[in-house]
Protein backbone atom coordinates (compact mmCIF):
# COMPACT_ATOMS: atom_id res chain seq x y z
CA UNK A 1 0.00 0.00 0.00
CA UNK A 2 1.38 3.38 -1.05
CA UNK A 3 2.36 5.75 1.72
CA UNK A 4 -0.05 8.65 2.15
CA UNK A 5 1.23 12.15 1.52
CA UNK A 6 1.21 14.16 4.73
CA UNK A 7 -0.54 17.43 3.90
CA UNK A 8 -0.70 20.44 6.19
CA UNK A 9 -3.83 22.52 5.63
CA UNK A 10 -2.91 26.03 6.78
CA UNK A 11 -5.77 28.44 7.50
CA UNK A 12 -6.83 31.51 9.49
CA UNK A 13 -4.14 34.16 9.54
CA UNK A 14 -3.75 37.78 10.55
CA UNK A 15 -5.50 39.40 7.60
CA UNK A 16 -8.94 40.96 7.51
CA UNK A 17 -10.12 37.88 5.63
CA UNK A 18 -9.52 35.50 8.51
CA UNK A 19 -13.12 34.26 8.56
CA UNK A 20 -13.18 33.74 4.79
CA UNK A 21 -10.10 31.53 5.14
CA UNK A 22 -11.87 29.38 7.73
CA UNK A 23 -14.77 28.79 5.34
CA UNK A 24 -12.39 27.88 2.52
CA UNK A 25 -10.45 25.46 4.73
CA UNK A 26 -13.65 23.77 5.88
CA UNK A 27 -14.61 23.21 2.24
CA UNK A 28 -11.21 21.73 1.39
CA UNK A 29 -11.10 19.49 4.45
CA UNK A 30 -14.49 18.15 3.44
CA UNK A 31 -13.47 17.49 -0.16
CA UNK A 32 -9.96 16.05 0.25
CA UNK A 33 -9.52 12.29 -0.23
CA UNK A 34 -8.50 10.88 3.15
CA UNK A 35 -7.56 7.58 1.49
CA UNK A 36 -4.72 9.32 -0.33
CA UNK A 37 -3.70 12.04 2.11
CA UNK A 38 -2.92 12.26 5.81
CA UNK A 39 -4.33 15.65 6.75
CA UNK A 40 -2.76 17.89 9.40
CA UNK A 41 -4.86 21.00 10.18
CA UNK A 42 -2.76 24.02 11.11
CA UNK A 43 -4.48 27.20 12.23
CA UNK A 44 -3.16 30.72 12.69
CA UNK A 45 -5.10 33.06 14.96
CA UNK A 46 -5.71 36.74 14.25
CA UNK A 47 -2.84 37.56 16.60
CA UNK A 48 -0.43 35.21 14.83
CA UNK A 49 -0.54 32.18 17.15
CA UNK A 50 -0.04 28.85 15.35
CA UNK A 51 -2.30 25.99 16.41
CA UNK A 52 -2.48 22.28 15.61
CA UNK A 53 -4.55 19.23 16.52
CA UNK A 54 -7.84 19.85 18.32
CA UNK A 55 -6.99 23.50 18.91
CA UNK A 56 -6.72 24.11 15.17
CA UNK A 57 -10.04 22.33 14.68
CA UNK A 58 -11.58 24.49 17.40
CA UNK A 59 -10.38 27.61 15.61
CA UNK A 60 -11.87 26.28 12.38
CA UNK A 61 -15.19 25.75 14.12
CA UNK A 62 -15.24 29.31 15.40
CA UNK A 63 -14.07 28.86 18.99
CA UNK A 64 -13.35 32.13 20.76
CA UNK A 65 -9.64 32.82 21.14
CA UNK A 66 -9.96 33.32 24.87
CA UNK A 67 -11.40 29.81 25.10
CA UNK A 68 -8.14 28.34 23.81
CA UNK A 69 -5.47 27.75 26.47
CA UNK A 70 -2.16 29.56 26.10
CA UNK A 71 -0.51 26.16 25.78
CA UNK A 72 -2.53 25.62 22.60
CA UNK A 73 -0.03 27.67 20.63
CA UNK A 74 2.83 25.82 18.97
CA UNK A 75 6.10 25.89 20.92
CA UNK A 76 8.84 27.88 19.26
CA UNK A 77 10.49 24.79 17.80
CA UNK A 78 7.33 23.19 16.40
CA UNK A 79 7.47 25.10 13.15
CA UNK A 80 10.64 23.14 12.35
CA UNK A 81 8.32 20.41 11.11
CA UNK A 82 8.55 22.27 7.82
CA UNK A 83 12.34 21.97 7.78
CA UNK A 84 14.04 18.80 6.40
CA UNK A 85 15.29 16.34 9.02
CA UNK A 86 14.02 18.47 11.89
CA UNK A 87 11.55 17.99 14.72
CA UNK A 88 8.17 16.47 13.94
CA UNK A 89 4.77 18.08 14.09
CA UNK A 90 2.50 15.65 15.86
CA UNK A 91 -1.12 15.15 14.91
CA UNK A 92 -3.92 12.74 15.63
CA UNK A 93 -2.98 10.77 12.54
CA UNK A 94 0.73 10.43 13.19
CA UNK A 95 3.93 12.43 13.19
CA UNK A 96 6.76 13.42 10.90
CA UNK A 97 7.70 16.14 8.47
CA UNK A 98 4.99 17.51 6.23
CA UNK A 99 5.24 16.41 2.60
CA UNK A 100 3.21 19.35 1.37
CA UNK A 101 1.64 22.52 2.72
CA UNK A 102 -1.71 23.65 1.39
CA UNK A 103 -2.06 27.33 2.36
CA UNK A 104 -5.67 28.43 2.54
CA UNK A 105 -4.82 31.88 3.86
CA UNK A 106 -6.69 34.78 2.28
CA UNK A 107 -5.36 38.29 1.86
CA UNK A 108 -2.20 39.68 3.42
CA UNK A 109 0.32 37.26 4.96
CA UNK A 110 -1.24 34.47 2.92
CA UNK A 111 -1.57 35.33 -0.75
CA UNK A 112 1.04 38.09 -0.96
CA UNK A 113 4.22 36.02 -1.11
CA UNK A 114 5.13 36.19 2.57
CA UNK A 115 4.10 32.66 3.57
CA UNK A 116 5.35 31.38 0.20
CA UNK A 117 8.78 32.77 1.07
CA UNK A 118 8.71 30.79 4.31
CA UNK A 119 7.97 27.59 2.38
CA UNK A 120 10.79 28.33 -0.05
CA UNK A 121 13.23 28.81 2.84
CA UNK A 122 12.03 25.54 4.37
CA UNK A 123 12.35 23.80 0.98
CA UNK A 124 8.92 22.24 1.24
CA UNK A 125 6.40 21.85 -1.60
CA UNK A 126 3.29 23.97 -1.41
CA UNK A 127 0.11 24.59 -3.35
CA UNK A 128 -0.30 27.86 -5.23
CA UNK A 129 1.72 30.53 -6.96
CA UNK A 130 5.33 31.26 -6.05
CA UNK A 131 6.65 34.31 -4.24
CA UNK A 132 6.69 36.68 -7.22
CA UNK A 133 3.36 35.54 -8.67
CA UNK A 134 1.69 35.82 -5.28
CA UNK A 135 3.03 39.26 -4.43
CA UNK A 136 2.33 40.69 -7.90
CA UNK A 137 -1.16 39.21 -7.91
CA UNK A 138 -1.99 40.55 -4.46
CA UNK A 139 -1.10 44.13 -5.35
CA UNK A 140 -3.92 45.13 -7.70
CA UNK A 141 -2.03 48.21 -8.85
CA UNK A 142 1.08 46.22 -9.82
CA UNK A 143 -1.08 43.49 -11.35
CA UNK A 144 -2.81 46.01 -13.60
CA UNK A 145 0.51 47.48 -14.68
CA UNK A 146 1.74 44.02 -15.66
CA UNK A 147 -1.49 43.31 -17.54
CA UNK A 148 -1.14 46.60 -19.38
CA UNK A 149 2.49 45.82 -20.25
CA UNK A 150 1.28 42.51 -21.69
CA UNK A 151 -1.37 44.43 -23.66
CA UNK A 152 -4.25 42.68 -21.93
CA UNK A 153 -7.53 44.62 -21.86
CA UNK A 154 -8.49 45.97 -18.44
CA UNK A 155 -11.09 48.45 -17.28
CA UNK A 156 -10.16 52.04 -16.54
CA UNK A 157 -8.78 52.64 -13.06
CA UNK A 158 -6.95 55.11 -10.84
CA UNK A 159 -4.53 54.30 -8.03
CA UNK A 160 -4.05 56.65 -5.08
CA UNK A 161 -2.14 56.56 -1.81
CA UNK A 162 -3.82 56.82 1.57
CA UNK A 163 -1.58 59.76 2.40
CA UNK A 164 -2.84 61.60 -0.71
CA UNK A 165 -6.46 61.00 0.30
CA UNK A 166 -5.87 62.16 3.87
CA UNK A 167 -3.89 65.24 2.81
CA UNK A 168 -5.96 66.46 -0.15
CA UNK A 169 -9.33 64.66 -0.38
CA UNK A 170 -10.80 67.20 -2.81
CA UNK A 171 -7.89 66.84 -5.22
CA UNK A 172 -8.16 63.05 -5.10
CA UNK A 173 -11.90 63.12 -5.81
CA UNK A 174 -11.36 65.56 -8.68
CA UNK A 175 -8.62 63.35 -10.11
CA UNK A 176 -10.83 60.27 -9.95
CA UNK A 177 -13.87 61.97 -11.44
CA UNK A 178 -11.84 63.43 -14.29
CA UNK A 179 -10.60 59.97 -15.30
CA UNK A 180 -13.53 57.68 -14.50
CA UNK A 181 -17.30 57.56 -14.69
CA UNK A 182 -19.67 56.31 -12.01
CA UNK A 183 -20.39 53.73 -10.74
CA UNK A 184 -16.96 53.07 -9.27
CA UNK A 185 -15.48 50.24 -7.25
CA UNK A 186 -13.05 51.23 -4.51
CA UNK A 187 -10.65 48.60 -3.17
CA UNK A 188 -7.58 48.26 -0.96
CA UNK A 189 -4.74 47.46 -3.35
CA UNK A 190 -3.25 44.74 -1.17
CA UNK A 191 -6.08 42.67 0.15
CA UNK A 192 -8.38 40.01 -1.18
CA UNK A 193 -11.65 40.77 -2.90
CA UNK A 194 -14.11 40.60 -0.05
CA UNK A 195 -13.06 43.11 2.62
CA UNK A 196 -12.93 46.91 2.41
CA UNK A 197 -14.56 47.05 -1.02
CA UNK A 198 -17.41 49.44 -1.87
CA UNK A 199 -19.45 50.42 -4.89
CA UNK A 200 -19.83 54.18 -5.23
CA UNK A 201 -22.68 55.48 -7.37
CA UNK A 202 -21.84 59.16 -6.89
CA UNK A 203 -19.56 61.61 -5.06
CA UNK A 204 -21.44 61.26 -1.76
CA UNK A 205 -20.57 57.55 -1.69
CA UNK A 206 -17.03 57.92 -3.03
CA UNK A 207 -15.58 59.65 0.05
CA UNK A 208 -16.76 57.02 2.57
CA UNK A 209 -15.63 54.27 0.19
CA UNK A 210 -12.11 55.71 0.04
CA UNK A 211 -11.99 56.09 3.82
CA UNK A 212 -13.09 52.49 4.30
CA UNK A 213 -10.53 51.09 1.87
CA UNK A 214 -7.75 53.20 3.43
CA UNK A 215 -8.30 51.40 6.75
CA UNK A 216 -6.90 48.23 5.18
CA UNK A 217 -4.03 49.43 2.98
CA UNK A 218 -1.87 52.44 2.18
CA UNK A 219 -2.63 52.11 -1.53
CA UNK A 220 -6.12 52.18 -3.06
CA UNK A 221 -7.45 51.17 -6.46
CA UNK A 222 -10.56 52.76 -7.95
CA UNK A 223 -12.10 50.97 -10.93
CA UNK A 224 -14.77 52.07 -13.35
CA UNK A 225 -17.75 49.73 -13.31
CA UNK A 226 -18.46 47.59 -16.37
CA UNK A 227 -21.71 46.25 -17.74
CA UNK A 228 -25.09 47.60 -16.75
CA UNK A 229 -28.81 46.98 -17.08
CA UNK A 230 -28.62 46.15 -20.78
CA UNK A 231 -25.26 44.38 -20.85
CA UNK A 232 -24.10 42.35 -17.88
CA UNK A 233 -20.47 41.67 -17.03
CA UNK A 234 -19.38 38.04 -17.30
CA UNK A 235 -17.17 36.05 -14.93
CA UNK A 236 -14.89 33.63 -16.81
CA UNK A 237 -12.47 31.32 -15.00
CA UNK A 238 -9.57 29.21 -16.24
CA UNK A 239 -7.39 27.02 -14.00
CA UNK A 240 -3.75 26.59 -15.04
CA UNK A 241 -1.47 23.97 -13.49
CA UNK A 242 2.22 23.61 -14.14
CA UNK A 243 5.45 25.51 -14.70
CA UNK A 244 7.37 25.01 -17.96
CA UNK A 245 4.64 22.80 -19.41
CA UNK A 246 1.38 24.29 -18.13
CA UNK A 247 -1.99 22.60 -18.47
CA UNK A 248 -5.16 24.70 -18.75
CA UNK A 249 -8.68 23.69 -17.89
CA UNK A 250 -11.75 24.42 -19.96
CA UNK A 251 -13.24 27.88 -19.53
CA UNK A 252 -15.90 28.08 -16.86
CA UNK A 253 -18.50 30.78 -16.33
CA UNK A 254 -20.13 31.57 -13.01
CA UNK A 255 -23.60 33.15 -12.90
CA UNK A 256 -23.66 35.91 -10.30
CA UNK A 257 -27.21 35.33 -9.16
CA UNK A 258 -26.57 31.76 -8.09
CA UNK A 259 -23.13 32.50 -6.70
CA UNK A 260 -23.23 35.78 -4.74
CA UNK A 261 -19.86 35.05 -3.11
CA UNK A 262 -18.00 35.51 -6.37
CA UNK A 263 -16.24 38.74 -7.08
CA UNK A 264 -15.39 40.74 -10.15
CA UNK A 265 -11.90 41.61 -11.24
CA UNK A 266 -11.11 43.99 -14.06
CA UNK A 267 -9.12 41.64 -16.26
CA UNK A 268 -9.10 37.98 -17.31
CA UNK A 269 -8.38 35.89 -14.22
CA UNK A 270 -6.36 32.71 -14.04
CA UNK A 271 -8.18 30.84 -11.32
CA UNK A 272 -7.01 27.88 -9.27
CA UNK A 273 -9.54 25.22 -8.31
CA UNK A 274 -8.03 24.18 -4.98
CA UNK A 275 -9.27 20.58 -4.51
CA UNK A 276 -8.27 19.64 -8.07
CA UNK A 277 -4.84 21.17 -7.63
CA UNK A 278 -3.86 19.01 -4.69
CA UNK A 279 -4.80 15.84 -6.51
CA UNK A 280 -2.84 16.93 -9.58
CA UNK A 281 0.14 17.73 -7.36
CA UNK A 282 0.19 14.22 -5.91
CA UNK A 283 0.64 12.73 -9.37
CA UNK A 284 3.70 14.85 -10.16
CA UNK A 285 5.35 15.26 -6.75
CA UNK A 286 7.58 12.22 -7.16
CA UNK A 287 9.05 13.69 -10.33
CA UNK A 288 10.05 16.95 -8.65
CA UNK A 289 13.79 17.43 -8.85
CA UNK A 290 14.31 21.17 -8.44
CA UNK A 291 15.78 22.65 -5.30
CA UNK A 292 12.56 24.50 -4.63
CA UNK A 293 9.90 21.88 -5.12
CA UNK A 294 6.96 24.25 -4.96
CA UNK A 295 4.17 23.84 -7.43
CA UNK A 296 3.72 27.23 -9.04
CA UNK A 297 0.75 28.25 -11.06
CA UNK A 298 1.03 30.55 -14.03
CA UNK A 299 -1.17 33.21 -12.56
CA UNK A 300 -0.63 36.82 -11.67
CA UNK A 301 -3.69 36.61 -9.48
CA UNK A 302 -4.61 33.50 -7.53
CA UNK A 303 -8.28 33.38 -6.61
CA UNK A 304 -10.22 30.73 -4.75
CA UNK A 305 -13.05 29.24 -6.77
CA UNK A 306 -14.03 26.41 -4.46
CA UNK A 307 -17.82 26.33 -3.87
CA UNK A 308 -18.79 27.68 -0.46
CA UNK A 309 -15.30 29.06 0.07
CA UNK A 310 -16.67 32.27 1.49
CA UNK A 311 -19.47 34.79 1.51
CA UNK A 312 -18.30 37.67 -0.65
CA UNK A 313 -19.76 41.11 -0.14
CA UNK A 314 -22.31 41.93 -2.77
CA UNK A 315 -20.67 45.31 -3.24
CA UNK A 316 -17.60 43.56 -4.59
CA UNK A 317 -19.49 42.36 -7.65
CA UNK A 318 -19.65 44.74 -10.56
CA UNK A 319 -23.13 44.82 -12.05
Amino acid sequence: MAKKLRVGILFGGRSGEHEVSLLSAASILKAIDRKKFEVVPIGITKTGRWLTDNNAKALLEGAALEALPESAALPSDAVTAMVPDAASLSSAGGSGRLDLVFPVLHGTFGEDGTIQGLFELADIPYVGSGVLGSSAGMDKDVMKRLFSAARLPIVKHVSVLRSEWEKSPRKVVARIESALKYPLFVKPANLGSSVGISKAHDRTELGPALSLASRFDRKLVIEQGVGGAKKKARELEVAVLGNDDPKASVVGESPHRSAPWLWRLSAPVICLAWPASIFSWSQTASAASTSTKSIRFLALHLSACTPNSGRRQASAIQT
